[in-house]
């Protein structure tokens, strides 16, 4: 049985349904992350778990009990916030002894318990300070620190890492986990950044509508999608709308193009689909390599010219226009990519296997354009 149960939990805010019958089982000792777009009911299903909001529908269960009806004050959750939410006129330490004070803990204990977190979160020298004298990342940590303090069972975070900059968002993420990992702690991670959710968490819920569209880990949702959806707004991808005209052969006809994907024994011929093919799939080609590709294997085969050329490091991205309105991603070793240029007419190349292939319905449409949405 799960230690942390979500069983049909729906809340609907006059006549918006912003969750909508969620079933979510979560192990003891597990990271589970809640990864969608703005409006997807992710934060309301957190704020359900804590207590500050009641389900329409549902039922929240805690190692067996049953704490639907529970309130906040008393469920053993730790709440982190996006905003911090520490009170000013304390210092850091007496951000973190508060909610051992309201449960009339020992003096002696809270004082000993403090110093512990301290050193946990790595500030065991600023607990004499206030929080305007902290930066933000320090401010969350002591957020973090405060969360913790009451021992919860599980700790709930509320895109605890939206308002720091990129560099500090990086490393508190990794202390978030290393600390989590250490203590053993059940936690619900709530975020919209993908990146983030694949970093740190065991499993990810993606959302969308209210709905769930994926519950798995980090990897088999990048490689292995269920849904437009969740093929789409997790990680950056190619993507090409088109018809399987033959499931047996896997052969996809997009606009101009024809594609060979990998058999597809769950489809139907003539059924519409989407094509999503990752950026580190894509191979980059001199134009006049063309000829050799197939006898070469290399089954799919565009040609287009470089219009944007940006180096990140360890790879380049190459933005490559196909057609008036098309363009497509290739992310390439940066040692080899210093051979293209700006203008440079080039093929691009990838095979059958790196093509995932997705049934899209009207209701998929739908999602597929929330999800580029939200990446743009």
């Amino acid at each position: 049985m799960a230690f942390l149960e979500l069983k049909g939990l729906t809340k609907r805010f006059g006549q918006v349904t912003a969750v909508d019958q969620i079933a979510l089982p979560i192990n003891q000792g597990e990271f589970l992350t809640l990864l969608g777009p703005s409006g997807c009911g992710k934060t309301t299903i957190l704020r359900m778990v804590a207590g500050f909001e009641m389900p329409d529908e549902g039922s929240i269960l805690l190692d067996g009990d049953d704490i639907t009806h529970r309130p906040a004050s008393k469920r053993p959750m730790g709440m982190v916030f996006q905003s911090y939410a520490l009170f000013p006129h304390m210092t850091a330490e007496q951000n973190i002894a508060f909610g051992m004070e309201v449960k009339k803990q020992p003096r002696e204990q809270i004082k000993k318990r403090c110093a512990e977190l301290l050193e946990l979160v790595g500030l065991g020298e600023m607990g004499k300070r206030y929080p305007h004298q902290l930066s933000g990342g320090q401010q969350q940590r002591i957020a973090l620190a405060r969360a913790l303090a009451v021992e919860p069972k599980v700790l709930l975070l509320d895109e605890p890492l939206s308002a720091l900059d990129a560099k500090v968002r990086v490393s508190l993420r990794n202390e978030i986990r290393r600390i989590q990992q250490q203590l053993k702690m059940t936690a619900i991670y709530v975020t919209h950044d993908q990146e983030e959710a694949l970093a740190v968490s065991d499993r990810i819920a993606v959302m969308a509508k209210g709905k769930i569209e994926q519950l798995d880990h980090p990897e088999e949702i990048y490689v292995n999608p269920h849904t437009v959806f969740a093929a789409t707004f997790v990680g950056t991808s190619n993507q090409f709308n088109g018809v399987l005209e033959s499931a047996a052969q896997g052969l996809c006809k997009s606009a101009n193009q024809t594609f060979h994907v990998l058999a597809q024994s769950r489809l139907r011929d003539n059924e519409r689909v989407l094509i999503v093919v990752r950026p580190e799939e894509v191979s980059l080609h001199a134009a006049e390599e063309g000829p050799g590709m197939q006898a070469n294997g290399v089954a799919n085969s565009i040609a287009g010219v470089i219009e944007l050329r940006t180096f990140l490091g360890p790879f380049t991205r190459f933005h490559v226009k196909i057609d008036d309105s098309s363009t497509l991603i290739a992310d390439v070793p940066s040692q080899q990519g210093r051979g293209f240029a700006m203008g440079q007419q080039v093929r691009l190349s990838f095979r059958p296997e790196a093509c995932q292939v997705l049934p899209l319905d009207a209701r998929e449409e739908e999602l597929e354009k929330i999800a580029n949405a939200d990446a743009v």
